[in-house]
């Protein structure tokens, strides 16, 4: 008896040995997955650091994910589309959940998110719609067709157009031909410019207002610059340019370097109305400056929170909410959207809306 009971001791030793051996190794795999908190691993793919905007969209996700309880991938993708399908490709491998994706080819994607739709993986298009692929689950933006009325607005009530004033020089620009939101700034602004341009008051002296004339590959500001120069030495040696149509800050940048060169900015040649978007620090300055009129302002916080509700929903099974569900087709299906609301910044309010608030502090500007 006394060796059966020995012999039973060292039974039970040896199980509990085996047992624990077994959870070490299940933890070690886990680890090796990249998913120290179980299945709570998100992926953030960029499309560049080179703006100011995404490095303050990835910051801003980065940081409330992981705030939140998730574990985040947070990957830059240098502008170039092959590097940012690799790295997408590289979080279905490591077991992503949920991949939040600002493309920087709204149609090259198809591929690598059929390939996370095999998995089950969630695809949240960011700010720019993901086209022609039926895996693209929800998208988070702001109203793009509202950022462009707005900017349209700007120009009508800082002109005086519906007072008699005109005839005026308008110059378009528009965004990135392979970026969706492009078409949809420049359909806002021009559904309310174009009346004007109709009845004369807007006088559009080179004639191209067209998307396919007035597009800038990337948003360049360079190819903003270099468009700039021809218009002006094409259209403007004997009149002056009042107002410029720039959907965002980066062509705006490009467009004051033109201007500035061609000797704007005195008694004589007054810079003109100009727009923009995102309140770069740069194009902040300028608004001060009086080089450029506005800015809309998108506070990537906004976005970034309600990305982060919609991950959150998506992980409980819950109703993940969304405020638009017909605008947005891709080609493929229309995507479940939320669309948060832009406002613009100008030298009036923009203490109020970027200081005020927290999002830059006063040695920035």
């Amino acid at each position: 008896m006394k060796k059966l009971g020995l012999w039973l001791l060292a039974l039970v030793l040896l199980v509990t040995m085996l047992s624990t051996v077994g959870c070490t190794s299940q933890t070690s795999n886990s680890g090796d997955l990249g998913t120290a908190k179980g299945d709570k691993l998100i992926g953030v793919a960029m499309p560049t650091k080179s703006l100011q905007r995404w490095n303050q969209d990835g910051d801003n996700m980065k940081n409330m994910l992981e705030a939140a309880g998730y574990e985040v991938i947070l990957e830059y993708a240098d502008n170039k589309v092959e590097q940012q399908v690799t790295q997408v490709e590289n979080m279905i491998t490591k077991g992503c959940e949920v991949i939040v994706i600002a493309s920087i080819d709204g149609t090259a994607l198809k591929g690598v998110l059929s390939d996370a739709g095999k998995e089950g993986i969630k695809i949240i298009a960011y700010d720019r719609l993901i086209l022609d692929s039926a895996d693209v689950d929800y998208y988070a933006t702001f109203d793009n067709y509202l950022v462009g009325k707005i900017q349209g607005e700007y120009i009508v009530n800082a002109l005086e157009l519906d007072s008699g004033n005109g005839p005026l020089n308008l110059e378009v620009f528009g965004g990135s031909p392979d970026d969706n939101n492009a078409f949809f700034f420049n359909s806002g602004a021009m559904d309310v410019l174009q009346p004007y341009i109709d009845n004369g008051k807007l006088v559009v002296n080179s004639g191209q207002v067209k998307m396919e004339q007035v597009a800038i590959q990337g948003w360049r500001a360079e190819g903003a610059q270099a468009r700039m120069d021809n218009l002006l030495t094409a259209n403007y040696t004997d009149k002056n340019v009042d107002v410029v149509l720039s959907p965002n800050d980066s062509l705006a940048q490009g467009i004051v370097a033109s201007l500035k060169a061609a000797g704007y900015g005195s008694a004589d040649k007054p810079f003109p109305v100009l727009t923009g978007q995102d309140c770069d620090i740069t194009n902040v300055k300028m608004l001060i400056a009086g080089e450029q009129s506005m800015s809309i302002f998108k506070d990537t916080r906004t976005l970034a929170t309600q990305v982060v509700a919609m991950v959150t929903a998506i992980m409980d099974g819950s109703e993940v909410p969304v405020n638009d569900t017909t605008t947005y087709n891709n080609n493929v299906k229309v995507v479940p959207s939320f669309l948060c609301e832009p406002v613009f910044a100008d030298k009036d309010n923009f203490k109020e809306l970027l200081i005020d608030s927290g999002y830059y502090t006063p040695d920035q500007l």
